[in-house]
């Protein structure tokens, strides 16, 4: 099995490169809005919608680490200044490789005008009803870059199948194509 984390800032484009590299290999894309579109009408973003949402990932990430299923894509906006986030990156990593799941990571990066242009894509508004409102998700987009870093520094990230894209002009084909290929997918 194997477990494709793709993680940068929001609207960098995980999602629809996961969608990308889910048509062009036989993993399953489990995009991170899945779960938080499900349950923020009944709890809106609080604490609660949170514990839930991690709770759901972790039942679906046990049990889907135990099929004979090829893989999974999992998205996710991986906060590097916050000691959780590093958890529970560590957490789902873990569900996978006491599998014996093969793990590869792909962080994404792109300039701000880009995320704010993809922020208001028909796919990503379609996909993710919480974005709709673009006033308020482009206001977190901007405000959490002046307390979240959202990329790793150089060197940060120490595992074997790590790749590292500025996608910033490049079509998500394109970067699906380049994660297949580098991990042999």
């Amino acid at each position: 099995m194997k477990f494709v984390l793709i993680f940068g800032p929001q609207a960098v484009g995980k999602m629809t490169v996961g969608q990308e590299l889910s048509k062009i290999t036989d993993l399953k894309l489990f995009h991170n809005h899945m779960t938080i579109d499900l349950l923020e009408p009944f709890f809106e973003f609080s604490p609660e919608m949170w514990r839930l949402s991690t709770l759901f990932r972790e039942e679906i990430f046990k049990s889907f680490s135990k099929t004979d299923k090829y893989g999974m894509i999992f998205t996710f906006v991986w906060a590097f200044n916050q000691k959780d986030d590093w958890e529970n990156v560590e957490k789902m990593c873990n569900i996978f490789s006491s599998q014996g799941a093969e793990l590869y990571f792909v962080e994404l990066k792109a300039n701000v005008e880009e995320r704010l242009r993809r922020n208001k894509t028909p796919n990503r508004l379609e996909q993710k009803p919480t974005k709709r409102n673009i006033k308020q998700s482009e206001e977190n987009l901007l405000s959490t870059m002046d307390t979240l870093r959202l990329n790793s520094e150089e060197g940060e990230i120490k595992k074997n199948n790590y790749l590292r894209i500025d996608n910033t002009k490049l079509n998500a084909e394109e970067v699906a194509k380049m994660v297949k290929n580098r991990f042999r997918l």
